[in-house]
């Protein structure tokens, strides 16, 4: 069995440890930037066109998009923290445990993404009421998640397959791939609402059909013979030096990752009591808030596979380098986003309300405390880009915890029992949360750093 690179890949990588770090920076992260923008504008137009339905649509979307993230959490952590480690082999110049680690990996999303619908479709109705779900929003809503967790089952390969290409460096395909995706997501979502007018569940079928074609691509170009990123079901290895730092670093991710949306279905529940379109209202809110944070996530990912590089070819300067980079832009960007986003707020708000003032201004109170935290996130996204990397996923997970359990779900119930704030509680804990997060992210990194300074002895002159 062979595992070479493409001459893209060489230079690539030569590149990622020897270039300008800025240049590698925003040569890697501005294509994932725009990749995760347009991820979640079709969150957003999603959420236009389900606002078009009925406001108990856009409540049922953004209630059980968070119970789906927390199944989805199993294939998204183990291609973050698999790809992290992906990418320190080829750092290293593994390339024979690049491609057994690859091969892997796509062997272990397919397995938990068949086994997660298997136990938990035969009892669907039962199980969202187990999550809290309101009744009304399961009367909504159980056939839409139905066929979400079929699009969970494709989406399961698909993220490994953008995980693969995240740890070679090739953002660029990674975005175009997305511009697909949301192409036909996007058309087929407006032909099904307004063309046929159907309902809610018909906007997973477009997501389903959508996620398809990307996995059609996907297996067409990870089954190159002798390519150190493809797939060979003779490289597939559960032996210990393949499969356990895949593991190890994966299963905090996966922790964290189910964790964090598991926490939003509580603050969801919490919600409530504001009426059931209050869940809705934070659900716009929230998507309003990944204008300016998914482009940081975009740079976090990007960051995450350059640092895991560097560390695994022992760059350590260029560890650091990458980080303040990172962190620079994401702060930027935030500023930028957000206050363009409040400017606007009362026309974006107008795109959701499903022509009721009520729900219009229940989305404005949220986010006008939402986008405050937009700075703070940068800085958090950066610190998590540095954790993933030098493979401190425990850290990525305590800090995650913290930002739903210890700043936002506690602070929430003292807000809505202890203070007069009404329905305003429900964005001041998304600000309380997210400032906190930022702080706490920024502590740990200094610690962090400090300790990576004296451990590898990094000075002015450092390589």
């Amino acid at each position: 069995m062979k595992a070479k690179l493409t001459e893209k890949d060489e230079r690539s990588l030569h590149e990622s440890l020897n270039g300008s770090m800025w240049k590698v920076v925003l040569s890697v992260g501005i294509p994932l930037a725009l990749y995760q923008g347009l991820s979640i504008l079709s969150t957003i137009l999603d959420t236009m066109m389900a606002a078009h339905i009925s406001e108990e649509s856009v409540s049922a979307a953004a209630y059980l998009s968070q119970i789906n993230a927390i199944l989805s959490a199993v294939g998204g952590g183990l291609a973050v923290g698999a790809g992290v480690q992906i990418s320190r082999a080829y750092g290293e110049g593994s390339f024979l445990l690049v491609r057994k680690r690859v091969s892997s990996l796509h062997a272990l999303c397919l397995g938990a993404g068949l086994l997660i619908p298997a136990l938990i479709l035969p009892f669907a109705r039962d199980f969202l009421r187990l999550a809290g779900t309101p009744e009304k929003l399961i009367d909504v809503g159980a056939q839409y998640f139905v066929v979400e967790m079929f699009d969970m089952v494709v989406k399961f390969l698909n993220n490994v397959y953008i995980a693969v290409e995240r740890a070679r460096g090739d953002s660029r395909r990674i975005m175009l791939l997305n511009f697909m995706v949301i192409g036909v997501k996007l058309s087929l979502t407006a032909l099904f609402v307004y063309g046929i007018r159907g309902g809610l569940t018909m906007i997973a079928v477009a997501s389903l059909i959508s996620q398809l074609s990307l996995l059609a691509f996907g297996i067409r170009h990870s089954l190159r013979a002798d390519e150190a990123f493809s797939f060979s079901r003779e490289a597939v290895a559960m032996d210990r030096r393949t499969v356990m730092p895949m593991i190890t670093q994966s299963v905090p991710v996966i922790a964290e990752k189910a964790l964090f949306a598991f926490g939003k279905t509580v603050v969801n529940a919490m919600c409530v009591i504001y009426g059931d379109t209050m869940a809705g209202a934070l659900g716009v809110s929230n998507n309003l808030g990944g204008i300016t944070t998914n482009p940081q996530n975009g740079y976090q990912e990007g960051a995450a596979a350059i640092i895991s590089q560097n560390y695994g070819a022992g760059k350590y300067r260029r560890v650091l380098e990458a980080f303040f980079a990172t962190a620079v832009v994401n702060v930027i960007l935030g500023a930028v986003i957000s206050s363009l986003e409040l400017w606007r707020l009362n026309q974006l708000a107008g795109l959701f309300d499903s022509g009721s003032e009520s729900f219009r201004q229940m989305i404005m109170s949220v986010y006008r405390y939402e986008a405050l935290g937009a700075v703070p996130l940068g800085i958090n996204a950066a610190v998590l880009a540095l954790l993933y990397g030098l493979g401190e996923t425990r850290l990525t997970l305590a800090l995650n915890f913290a930002r739903v359990f210890v700043f936002r779900i506690p602070v929430f119930w003292f807000l809505q029992n202890h203070t007069g704030l009404g329905q305003a509680s429900v964005g001041a804990v998304m600000l309380i949360s997210n400032v906190s997060s930022g702080a706490a992210a920024a502590i740990v990194a200094a610690a962090v750093i400090a300790r990576f300074i004296a451990v590898h002895k990094i000075t002015a002159n450092t390589t």
